[in-house]
């Protein structure tokens, strides 16, 4: 189990107390007036609640027994009101707790997302996005309604309880007490069903997120699905998750619902005892019917509370899992926060060190090792090697996505791990070999990059990253809504529009991680044409398997193992007798350099003898590491 699941089972263990107390002390001040005026309306609900039992003594005894007609009309009216005034204080608190519950829930929602955002990269890694927003969907209600039973079942079920029992004892104590019985059994059935229906509450919550987020993936990667015809097995296997999900509501539905029968059956016992010892006394005794009345009416009046605080911890427990699994992703401590004294990065010429870097992921051999390479100010550096050299590593270190096993990563002298990293990513323009578009316009998704550009600026990006011309022919042109993800884009445009965003960010750092591999051939020469134009004065780093992208590049740096294996220029490395890159260059010319050293790799593993392969990231340059420890990289 790791250690999110290790906190969720300790947090198990605690009581409401704790959690309910956070909540208000995070919210209570921001909410004291309007809760104190619907705690006042639950009151006067109470009130008149209690009201409505004790005046039917009247009722009965002075209109209907002893005939008082000059009665009716007052009575009547004070009837009227009472129920007017309850009616006035049922909306007004039902308003003002759904509005307080609502910015709750919006208040905890941007909380989350605000605080999902300083998280390390590495949690997204081992989270999956679909379960983490169902996750957070079902949940986040849970902090609102454990504020909105607390208050109601506090300011209108137990007060009215209490002056419904008022009122029966002052009716009659000795069937008062009779009544009163019901409790203690209903108590303790109520903290026998709790224990149970926290575990199931919490195991329903996890399979929901489950399902919601299988469909959700389903429907991201519907391509892919149909192409592998894969619709069966994944309607199989989401069938399984809905028939466990609809298990686990079953069985919440049996427990929380155990406790009904239990009232029900000691009420009725209750009321038919009060009923038979009061009509005896009537019959044998004559005794006035009025107190008896108001006695029954305020003992039914009295059962809707009883019940629902009865069922107030099973409400409350439910609640309590959801607030709790909010509060396990808000208390997750971001891993690499910036140090105490971490200063802006004040980029004068952009020159970008690589000294003695040494990098492992957490569940992986090291993919790093002891790389050290400059990528000179206002000049074009390009990374080549097989997939699992390192490449992209190497991209995210510097932009801080990980913190380094050892060396360091320097920015015109500057470590990058004593800044911040804002100012760090501020300084950088990234386009990933995997584009992703978001939720908005075809200008929204470029004008991320710099949030300040004018629409003119944005265009002009457009252009560059030759974007402008397929923008234009859509219908709405620039302000053209995206589909999920740019779905209604091919690879190639979405690619384009990413360029765009990185080009409008007008950084002096420019990192390009296989930027136009989804282009063809045409629309590649014509951005790179308009890129080399951009990248003048500019630091670039470029992560490419084409050749025909790298060849212009002022210096070409060669990984592989994990280690930079050459570096020269492309003039200087095709001519190196016996070099990686000229292998690369003589095997397949203008063709995937990244293929090449893969199948180049397989060819000299399989032609070594047993026992000579190299082991691991730390082998001799030109060594060819494993497979296994290539994993996340690129």
């Amino acid at each position: 189990m790791n250690s999110a699941g290790k906190s969720i089972v300790r947090v198990e263990t605690g009581q409401i107390a704790p959690v309910l107390k956070r909540i208000l002390a995070e919210n209570g001040r921001d909410y004291l007036g309007q809760y104190a005026i619907a705690a006042l309306c639950l009151l006067v609900i109470a009130g008149t609640t209690a009201f409505s039992a004790w005046i039917m003594r009247d009722v009965i005894d002075e209109i209907f027994y002893r005939q008082r007609s000059d009665l009716i009309a007052l009575i009547s009216l004070t009837i009227v009101a009472a129920f007017m005034i309850r009616g006035i204080a049922t909306y007004v608190q039902a308003v003002i707790l759904a509005r307080v519950g609502n910015d709750l829930v919006a208040r905890y929602q941007r909380r989350l997302f605000d605080h999902l955002m300083t998280l390390h990269i590495g949690y997204f890694s081992d989270t999956r996005s679909g379960q983490l927003a169902a996750q957070i969907s079902q949940n986040v209600t849970g902090i609102r309604d454990l504020l909105s039973l607390t208050l109601t079942s506090v300011a209108r079920d137990l007060v009215t309880l209490i002056g419904l029992v008022v009122v029966m004892v002052t009716q009659d104590w000795l069937l008062s007490l009779f009544s009163l019985l019901i409790g203690p059994p209903i108590a303790i059935a109520a903290a026998v069903l709790m224990r149970k229906l926290r575990t199931v509450t919490r195991q329903s919550v996890e399979v929901n997120a489950r399902l919601i987020g299988s469909m959700q993936e389903a429907t991201q990667g519907i391509q892919i699905v149909k192409a592998f015809t894969m619709e069966a097995l994944l309607s199989e296997k989401l069938s399984a998750l809905i028939a466990s999900a609809e298990a686990q509501a079953n069985k919440i539905a049996r427990v929380s619902e155990r406790l009904s029968p239990i009232a029900e059956t000691l009420a009725g016992f209750a009321v038919a005892g009060v009923i038979a010892y009061a009509g005896y006394r009537a019959t044998q005794f004559q005794q006035p019917p009025g107190a008896v009345f108001s006695f029954i009416t305020a003992l039914l009046l009295a059962y809707d509370p009883v019940r629902r605080l009865a069922r107030l911890q099973v409400s409350l427990e439910r609640a309590l899992v959801n607030a709790r699994m909010i509060y396990e992703i808000l208390d997750l401590k971001p891993r690499q926060g910036d140090s105490p004294d971490a200063r802006p990065l004040a980029v004068s010429r952009g020159e970008v060190a690589f000294e003695g870097v040494t990098f492992a992921y957490p569940d992986g051999l090291p993919v790093l090792s002891d790389v050290s390479f400059v990528a000179e100010a206002g000049r074009t550096t390009a990374l080549v090697g097989g997939s699992g050299a390192g490449k992209t590593t190497l991209t995210a270190l510097l932009l801080r996505f990980h913190d380094l096993a050892a060396g360091r990563i320097a920015i015109d002298g500057q470590d990058i791990a004593a800044v911040t990293k804002q100012s760090l990513r501020r300084s950088i323009a990234y386009v990933s070999q995997q584009p992703y578009l978001f939720e908005g316009t075809i200008r929204d998704n470029i004008r991320y990059g710099r949030p300040d550009a004018t629409d003119s600026e944005v265009e002009a990006a457009a252009r560059i990253a030759q974007a402008d011309a397929f923008i234009r022919a859509q219908a709405q042109g620039y302000e053209t809504p995206l589909g999920e993800n740019g779905a209604s884009l091919s690879g190639g445009q979405r690619q384009r529009l990413s360029i765009a965003r990185a080009i409008v960010r007008e950084a002096p750092i420019l990192v390009l991680d296989e930027a136009t591999s989804a282009l063809d051939n045409e629309s590649e020469a014509a951005v790179q044409a308009a890129l080399s134009a951009f990248m003048k004065g500019r630091t670039t780093i470029v992560i490419a398997h084409r050749l025909s992208t790298v060849v212009n590049a002022d210096k070409i740096v060669v990984l592989d193992g994990g280690r930079v294996a050459e570096e020269g220029s492309h003039a200087v490395l095709s001519a190196r007798q016996g070099g990686i890159y000229a292998r690369f260059h003589r095997l397949r010319g203008d063709r995937d350099l990244g293929l090449v050293a893969d199948a180049d790799a397989a060819a000299t593993d399989a032609a070594e003898p047993a026992g000579t392969t190299a082991t691991g990231r730390g082998a001799a340059v030109g060594a060819t590491a494993p497979r296994k420890s290539r994993k996340r990289t690129s």
